[in-house]
């Protein structure tokens, strides 16, 4: 037991304001749980790091009340998509990919998919966002609070922290403490969480700077422009990349170096010289804001928690910026813990709600650690299509890219090839099935018992909506008297949803019987929800008078295809089996 008394006494303690951090305080704090976040740092990011913000990160945001927000500060999806293969900026092209939802097709898949649009959001933009609206919503905040150590026991979690400031240190007494802290998160190393990969596979530097490059990106608009330089395939990213923080004079570098060598000295000539050589004009004025060199990581968590202490974002998978998936998974996985932590504390679940975090969240963590590192061998077929990966002079690499435009069959033979090996990074830039195909199975969704039909197509280029328990709401619009609203727009708000149609009285009054808060959503002519294109009919998977119970993170955690006699046994026990009574 607890015997020292704390300084300072919450429910959760979260460690970190990144992406990871500040989503959780926002959602606690949206829930009504009192919440204090600590960061080591004197302020949020004053790097634009994480960017791209996909449509289930905007799903999550919209729920929390900041989507609007984002929208306002973002650079918008058709501001994305040109990504360009070039020998610099004011170089040669070699081609590109209509990228992040902007090929026609993809378009549309992402309009059917969801209500929101992805956008690019740098993350010294959106940890402000996340942040401030936790704040206004009750999160206590304490900057320059470095995390010492934890002792957990059966009531909580005592954690030393000190104060940068005046140089003590004191305790917070919490039932749960969040690890929120990074890739190299001292929270997870002291859990003791497994992890499995490694760390360190290779070396990249960011620089930041701001030039005019409107005359070389405005008629391409692009988040990437991926620059084959000699020398780029240092550090395993495959090329230099110039990356568009706010269109089109404030950029990011990534640069590889030989992580077995040491990071180079980053000198503002250094800088300056890398910035140079892949925008390929000296006469633009440059300034450079900041440097700093990290590694690429392959390596996820096996297991997200140990007793009362949890771990989310860059803490349990840290792996290359690939296919922009890590702030979006860092926040989708503090949603996914909020509201379960929310529904223990005020005692309407069990304890046991709480292994469903890592049975769900674990293996969406290894996929994006998996795809993104694969996603960086995928740029190879670029290099090998001009002949670039063998050891060569510039010189050779040049004749190589010019050998492209000749009138020979070898020359034609070499463009059919950039054409595929560039089309064939779609699983890096449009990956859709990425973002929004993640199917739980945990103790927290209950199995209809019908067979898994599968993915029709290639699961991580394409979304398939499906109802089935472990997937996420399927998005449709409907009506509401004058106003149009996402089928996702009726469920969330911290509280579970039983969705059904003319016939559903059964379960309407199933949901009324129970002791946990259940929203009713009744879709069909003269209710209080309409179907008038007859999209929801087509994408529920269940007969009018049937039900789904959906989670207040929009997944479907039960599913009856019909109308029940029983309902009220069977949302009974479901209910007990989602919330670790049963």
């Amino acid at each position: 037991m607890h015997t020292v008394e704390p300084d300072v006494v919450t429910d959760v303690l979260i460690v970190g304001s990144g992406p990871a951090g500040a989503s959780a305080a926002l959602a606690l704090s949206t829930y009504g749980v009192p919440n204090i976040v600590v960061t080591r740092y004197a302020s949020l990011a004053d790097t634009p790091r994480a960017h791209i913000t996909n449509q289930r990160t905007m799903e999550v945001l919209r729920d929390l009340g900041v989507e609007e927000e984002v929208v306002a500060k973002a650079t918008p999806q058709q501001l994305m998509g040109d990504t360009t293969f070039c020998t610099s900026l004011a170089g040669e092209e070699l081609g590109r990919v209509r990228s992040w939802g902007n090929d026609p097709l993809v378009q549309a898949a992402h309009e059917l998919a969801s209500p929101t649009r992805m956008c690019d959001m740098p993350q010294h933009l959106m940890e402000p966002v996340l942040i401030d609206a936790a704040v206004a919503r009750g999160t206590n905040l304490r900057f320059s609070t470095v995390y010492k150590s934890f002792v957990q026991d059966a009531d909580g979690v005592t954690v030393t922290v000190e104060d940068r400031l005046r140089g003590d240190e004191y305790t917070i007494r919490a039932k749960y403490l969040i690890g929120a802290d990074g890739g190299r998160s001292q929270v997870a190393e002291d859990a003791g969480l497994p992890m499995g990969g490694q760390m360190g596979v290779a070396g990249s530097i960011n620089i930041v700077f701001d030039m005019d490059l409107t005359k070389y990106t405005a008629h391409r608009p692009s988040t990437l422009y991926w620059v084959l330089a000699p020398g780029a395939t240092v550090g395993g990213i495959g090329a230099g990349l110039v990356r568009c923080v706010r269109p089109w004079n404030e950029w990011l570098i990534v640069w590889g170096y030989d992580v077995t060598a040491g990071a180079p000295d980053l000198t503002t000539e250094y800088a300056e010289s890398v910035v140079r050589k892949l925008v390929g004009d000296d006469d633009i004025p440059v300034t450079i804001k900041s440097s700093s060199a990290w590694t690429v990581n392959e390596m996820y968590a096996e297991t997200y928690s140990v007793g009362r202490v949890f771990c989310a974002g860059d803490a349990t998978h840290r792996h290359p910026p690939s296919n922009g998936l890590g702030s979006n998974t860092s926040i989708q996985d503090s949603y996914n813990l909020a509201w379960k932590l929310r529904l223990v504390l005020d005692g309407t679940a069990a304890p046991k709600l709480l292994d469903s975090y890592t049975a769900e969240r674990a293996p969406v963590g290894r996929q994006i650690v998996t795809r993104a590192n694969k996603s960086i061998g995928e740029t190879a077929p670029i290099f090998e299509a001009l002949d670039g990966l063998s050891p060569q002079t510039p010189e050779q690499l040049w004749a190589n890219i010019a050998a492209r435009k000749g009138d020979t069959r070898a020359a034609e033979k070499q463009r059919s090839r950039l054409r595929e090996a560039i089309a064939f990074k779609v699983y890096e830039f449009n990956a859709h099935g990425v973002d929004l195909n993640q199917r739980y199975t945990s103790e927290a969704i209950v199995p209809d018992g019908t067979p898994d039909p599968g993915f029709d197509r290639d699961p991580e280029l394409y979304h398939q909506p499906s109802s089935r328990p472990g997937a996420k709401l399927p998005h449709a619009w409907i009506t509401s008297g004058t106003r149009t609203l996402s089928t996702l727009d009726t469920v969330g708000q911290g509280r579970f949803t039983l969705i059904t149609g003319i016939g559903g009285t059964g379960w309407l009054r199933a949901a009324r019987a129970q002791d946990v808060e259940i929203a009713t959503v009744v879709i069909g002519p003269g209710q209080e929800y309409e179907d008038p294109y007859g999209d929801w009919a087509r994408l529920r998977e269940v007969a009018d008078g049937g039900a789904l119970l959906v989670r207040p993170d929009g997944y479907v955690a039960f599913r009856h295809a019909d109308a029940a006699e029983d309902a009220e046994r069977l949302l009974a026990g479901a209910l007990r089996r989602i919330l670790g009574h049963g």
